[in-house]
């Protein structure tokens, strides 16, 4: 049994469409962040930068916070979705999205969707970035099927669910045809749909 502590973000959904895709058992614990959950004394010792998501793995006895660490510790006990062979470049793009992608369409959240009006430099700056970040997904998808190559691997598990945020973005994502094909084909599957409505509550992917 995995527990997955989580909240309804591009970070959570990461792991609850692995979890999906692998077909294990797993509970969701829902954290309210709006009510500082994630600073509790008892979630602090298993993620000591009060961040979400975390897993226990109850079978291994062992709890791992950091989402990129989560999708690597699961696809590597189940060996799935990140073949041996794979793995250099399946890192690559898993660290693109972890170190690039979201942390700069999270500021692009907090500017011009959370915040807006309050920084004119931090919406230009971010909406700049994240126009040039599209684009630089759609080059290499013209080129490859998915991020790592012509199979399906945690690197666009990991960054699939900031690209599903695009009407946050207002950026059009229908403009970027291979993005697109990409975002839609991986949106098409089951456990995809399951895991992007984590939360039980009715959520639905939104088109391009």
């Amino acid at each position: 049994m995995i527990e997955l502590f989580t909240s309804d973000t591009p970070n959570g959904k990461k792991i609850t469409i692995l979890l999906e895709e692998i077909g294990c058992d797993f509970k969701v614990i829902a954290m309210d962040l709006s009510k500082e959950d994630q600073f509790k004394p008892d979630f602090k010792k298993m993620s000591p930068f009060s961040k979400i998501p975390v897993i226990v793995d109850h079978e291994n006895k062992k709890s791992i916070f950091e989402s990129g660490a989560i999708l690597m510790y699961l696809a590597e006990k189940y060996n799935k979705f990140y073949e041996a062979k794979d793995r250099n470049v399946i890192n690559q793009w898993l660290m693109a999205q972890i170190g690039t992608i979201g942390p700069m369409l999270g500021q692009h959240h907090q500017f011009h969707h959370y915040n807006p009006g309050k920084s004119q430099f931090g919406e230009e700056r971010f909406f700049e970035i994240a126009n040039r970040l599209y684009g630089e997904l759609e080059e290499r998808l013209s080129s490859s099927k998915y991020l790592a190559g012509n199979d399906y691997t945690i690197a666009d598990i990991a960054t699939w669910p900031w690209i599903a945020r695009h009407e946050w973005h207002d950026i059009g994502l229908k403009n970027y045809k291979n993005l697109s094909r990409w975002y839609l084909d991986i949106a098409s599957r089951e456990a995809v749909i399951k895991g992007y409505d984590l939360l039980k509550n009715g959520s639905v992917i939104p088109k391009p």
